[in-house]
């Protein structure tokens, strides 16, 4: 295999369910050694894009070329390993009893050993895989992944059903596994998880690519900054859409909003003028920062 041949090569990729298109004409190339996070809305086409990577899905129409091969025979050569959210993992057995039979059918599996101790999931060994927790059986579909010991690996959604610390590891591991050369594309939901984990980010939006660089380019392609505050009667905070520079408004989780802004000076000024929203004393606890990801992931989809 020449070592210019890129890990992935998407070239017009297309997916319809129906009067769906789900993917619509994508073009993506993916070098070798690359970690790539996919983002998203629900729908936006992601896993159905890796679904097609790995030969489960056919495309409509144009090609994907995994290590300059087609997805199944790349899977058969155990060059791509999968971690899918709702993967189905066998019934009733214990963990470590499934890891062999799977490894048996590798064509140059990893020492189980190895295997184990990159996916955290000595603990889990003796364990049956209808008595494990969602974040385990995603530890477990992590070994599955890197049994084939493959050049590719992709992950939709890995850390779903994970709590913050076993996260940590997960993505500690993962480097470690990366430091080796694999490349990686894992799908996620956590814009924070994909601006500290991937060189490149890419987002998707009803089929298509809307922006690909690393996380610093996708923020300053929208510039400007964004203001947090809190505002004790939210019903009286209409105003605060009309206000000079503001493109957005949105509520965050914590009942505060965010205004992302082109001009945060024009919007502080009017902010507090006389007459303006924050005269009254009902904005509070103001903070100004640059774009987030999610700042730009909101601007550019609309989501």
């Amino acid at each position: 295999m020449n070592e210019t041949t890129p890990a992935l090569a998407l070239t017009g990729l297309t997916r319809r369910f129906g009067s769906l298109t789900a993917v619509d004409d994508l073009d993506l190339t993916v070098p070798r050694g690359q970690i790539l996070a996919l983002l998203g809305p629900n729908g936006a086409g992601k896993s159905t894009t890796t679904e097609m990577m790995l030969g489960l899905t056919t495309p409509d129409a144009g090609t994907v070329e995994v290590l300059g091969t087609s997805p199944v025979l790349a899977a058969q050569q155990g060059l791509v390993g999968a971690m899918l959210q709702n993967g189905a993992l066998l019934e009733d057995v214990p963990v470590r009893a499934m890891l062999h039979l799977v490894a048996g059918v590798c064509a140059h599996p990893l020492p189980l050993g190895e295997v184990i101790e990159r996916a955290d999931i000595a603990p889990l060994l003796r364990r049956s895989t209808s008595k494990l927790s969602g974040g385990e059986a995603q530890r477990v579909r992590f070994a599955l992944a890197l049994l084939p010991d493959p050049e590719v690996i992709l992950l939709d959604e890995p850390t779903v059903a994970m709590d913050v610390e076993t996260r940590r590891r997960f993505w500690e591991r993962m480097r470690h596994v990366a430091a080796g050369g694999r490349t990686i594309v894992f799908a996620t939901h956590y814009l924070e998880e994909a601006d500290q984990q991937a060189g490149r980010v890419v987002v998707m939006d009803e089929g298509r690519i809307v922006a690909d660089g690393t996380g610093t380019e996708i923020k300053e392609r929208i510039g400007g900054r964004a203001i947090t505050l809190a505002v004790d009667d939210t019903g009286r905070a209409d105003g605060l859409a009309r206000l000079p520079g503001v493109t957005a408004v949105d509520l965050l989780e914590d009942g505060r909003l965010r205004l992302a802004t082109s001009d945060s000076d024009a919007t502080l000024r009017a902010l507090f003028a006389e007459g303006g929203p924050g005269a009254s004393g009902l904005v509070h606890d103001v903070g100004v920062s640059t774009p987030s990801l999610e700042d730009a992931f909101l601007e550019l989809t609309g989501h």
